[in-house]
């Protein structure tokens, strides 16, 4: 008779990845070794430093948090047929991280001694599971460790991977192979060298490369008279060569050329002198390379003196933001680098158009962004959310010197739409007089919005009070600060109208748990994974970080953090919202980059199970920091 259970386990199995590469047998014998276990919320699986158990595990139903225990921070959050507790098999160490079950859960227990041989019949599952630790995770986007075979032991060096950001770029190089034969005479190579255009020439002997000649060789070699113009190759060749594989990054490019102090690499198919060169690396090649090295962008834009100039430099960004993502650089950094960059690239159009001005600012100013781009969670190209605060000026003066920053503004505005910013339909932006006005000005407006908390005040506060100077006077802004923070004290009800407003976000899923989607217009049938994810968790942190009076963290993610610092009680709730928004916001950025648009409305059909799945794992911890706001501020007064 048939062990309803086992046969229960593999049907479930078979749905996920690594089980998924399993034929029905192997399933269906490794299903009846499968143990069972059912734990409460807030159970502990295994703990930091804990001997390796004796199987991994997969999760049935609930969610298991893996928490970094040293930094206090959750790492990744196991849901529905995600595998976990890999280091027993792969590595044979103690675990690294403490596995905690987030609610009441069912998890698989996989025998590691059972599993294991399938690792080395089934190349795929290999590569799979290989992947996945060497990357810290399930479904692992990385392909750097494809092809490495499981043995008894893996020595995995985490920084290998990361070891700097030029690591994700691979290098592009020269397929423009010029050759000579080691009898060659130095006036033919010469003569060849020039009329390809090339600082380089392969020696070959035959057809396998033995020697080198650069254009260095000759200004030290033949014009110093060491050696006649009539001699042979191999007499001024660098020999033995020293060749690389093509599948070379930035990184090490740099660093064979630095260790060997060389200006070229000849590239072979195999990595050694003993296959036919297949290309050829300069030191130009990585400076070229280089310009999506962020670094050296940011210098690039600074030198730029044209938006037009600027405009290409920014598509290197996005091909800078592609490469973090396929790399799997974390979240949070790859959103620093790119926001960094983003705001280089402001910063030089404010420079531009103070050039072009006929006059000096007649008082100091400050520029500031808004919205997504003041969070430092803009990463694709969307549309402009930017003021102008000017210092306070006699009232006689006042409009003589608006119009000069509103004729600034419009052209920064002008510059910033060329380089790929679109205009705000709504015109929130400097170039409007509403936008492009004194402190005191900015004061009253903002006093305004706090003390007559309206719909329409609402949504202006949200916008605004996520500020960033980009450029300009610190002074300023941190008055601004500081006023908007008082207000508020005076007059606490604001915070609670705010946090109506949070909650007013709808739904992201419906009664059965299933995707609310959008049941008119243009985006019919697609989910807004702005409105019903991201924005519930930015409100959410806006108003939380605001009633602590805290100013100069703009970012959703880091105000968790720092809401974690100031409510220990609260603390793994904030720090699974931190997680949670950087997955949200991974997951739309790879969206838009894919579809060429701003990754907002998602095509429900287009995603996978396992992208379904990561998806609504947000969803809870979105009904649970609505339902702190609720109790804290007492939204059910105001409605």
């Amino acid at each position: 008779m048939q062990n309803t259970i086992s046969f229960r386990v593999a049907d479930f199995l078979k749905r996920f990845p690594p089980f998924s590469y399993l034929n029905k047998s192997q399933l269906e014998e490794l299903a009846t070794e499968v143990f069972i276990i059912y734990k409460e919320k807030d159970e502990i699986l295994f703990h930091f430093d804990e001997a390796p158990h004796e199987y991994f595990y997969t999760v049935h139903k609930g969610a298991v948090a893996l928490w970094n225990t040293t930094d206090a921070v959750i790492v990744d959050i196991c849901d529905e047929g995600d595998i976990f507790g890999l280091r027993p098999l792969m590595a044979q160490e103690n675990y690294r991280l403490q596995a905690k079950t987030e609610e009441e859960s069912i998890i698989y227990a996989i025998p590691i001694k059972q599993f294991k041989p399938f690792t080395r019949e089934n190349e795929q599952l290999a590569n799979f599971l290989v992947e996945s630790f060497a990357s810290n995770t399930r479904n692992p986007y990385s392909s750097t460790h494809k092809g490495q075979l499981i043995g008894e032991t893996i020595h995995f060096n985490p920084t290998n991977n990361k070891a700097g950001l030029n690591d994700v770029q691979h290098i592009n190089y020269s397929k423009n192979i010029i050759s000579c034969g080691p009898g060659t005479k130095l006036k033919t190579v010469a003569k060849k060298m020039t009329k390809n255009k090339v600082g380089a020439m392969i020696v070959v002997k035959n057809k396998l490369p033995i020697g080198l000649i650069t254009d260095k060789d000759f200004r030290f070699k033949i014009a110093t008279g060491t050696f006649d113009i009539l001699d042979r190759a191999a007499n001024i060749m660098s020999t033995p060569i020293i060749t690389y594989p093509k599948q070379l990054t930035v990184t090490q490019a740099q660093m064979a050329m630095m260790k060997n102090d060389i200006s070229h690499l000849v590239l072979t198919e195999d990595g050694t002198p003993n296959t036919p060169a297949i290309g050829m690396l300069s030191k130009y090649d990585v400076m070229l390379s280089q310009g999506q090295n962020p670094t050296t962008l940011i210098r690039a834009i600074k030198r730029a003196e044209s938006a037009a100039e600027i405009k290409p430099l920014r598509n290197y960004v996005m091909n800078l933001l592609r490469g973090y993502l396929k790399q799997n650089i974390p979240m949070a950094l790859t959103a620093k680098i790119i926001a960094e960059l983003n705001d280089a690239c402001i910063k030089q159009v404010v420079k531009l158009a103070l050039e072009a001005q006929q006059v000096e600012p007649p008082v100091p100013f400050a520029w500031l962004a808004m919205g997504s781009q003041g969070r430092s969670e803009q990463l694709l190209h969307t549309d402009q959310d930017n003021a102008l605060v000017f210092q306070n000026v006699p009232k006689e003066q006042f409009i003589a010197i608006q119009r000069y920053f509103l004729g600034l503004a419009k052209e920064i505005t002008k510059a910033m739409h060329t380089i790929g910013y679109a205009y705000c339909p709504a015109d929130m932006m400097a170039s409007n007089p509403k936008w492009c006005t004194s402190l005191n000005e900015f004061k009253k407006l903002s006093t305004q919005w706090i003390t007559n908390p309206g719909p329409n005040e609402m949504l202006l506060s949200i916008i605004f009070f996520d500020y960033n100077k980009v450029y300009g006077d610190v002074a300023i802004v941190q008055e601004l600060s500081e006023h908007i923070l008082k207000t508020i004290e005076n007059y606490p009800v604001f915070l609670t109208h705010l946090a109506g407003s949070a909650m007013a976000n709808p739904s992201p899923r419906g009664f059965f748990r299933n995707f609310l989607v959008e049941q008119d217009g243009e985006h019919k049938n697609q989910f807004d994974i702005k409105k019903r994810a991201l924005m519930p968790l930015i409100d959410a942190a806006r108003v939380l970080i605001l009633s602590h009076n805290i100013t100069g963290i703009s970012n959703t993610w880091e105000r968790y953090e720092k809401l974690a610092e100031l409510e220990p009680n609260n603390k793994e709730l904030y720090l699974a919202c931190s997680y949670a928004f950087k997955a949200l916001l991974k997951f739309r950025t790879k969206q838009g980059l894919q579809n060429n648009d701003s990754g907002r409305y998602i095509h429900l059909e287009a995603l996978s199970k396992e992208e379904k799945v990561k998806l609504k794992r947000t969803f809870k911890t979105i009904k649970e920091i609505q339902e702190l706001l609720n109790v804290r501020f007492m939204v059910n007064t105001i409605r």
